[in-house]
């Protein structure tokens, strides 16, 4: 799987990109047909005391997924959003058709 990380308005961080390549490559081994995921983090300072954006958006067979998450921190804006992303993996998978 292909992985692009991009900081928006964001210090780019070392810490924060290897943390997401390892929770993607974990990702990746349990749904071998992800094709490509671009990670964005965008930091916003006007929102509630959040204002840590991740979005993710996979690119695989059918429709692309996306989610995003706003956090108080990048690392638990990653989390929350690859936990949406696993829920609708899931039911991609489930909907998939085997053929023999």
């Amino acid at each position: 799987m292909e992985i692009k990380i991009q900081f928006v308005q964001a210090p780019k961080s070392e810490a924060v990109e290897s943390f997401v390549i390892k929770k993607l490559l974990k990702m990746s081994e349990r749904y071998e047909w992800l094709i490509r995921a671009d990670v964005f983090y965008k930091l916003e300072p006007d929102t509630k005391g959040k204002g840590k954006i991740c979005e993710i958006r996979l690119s695989l067979p059918g429709p692309r997924i996306f989610a995003f998450s706003d956090e108080e921190s990048f690392e638990a804006a990653t989390d929350e959003t690859l936990r949406d992303i696993d829920k609708q993996l899931q039911k991609r998978k489930s909907e998939m058709k085997h053929y023999l």
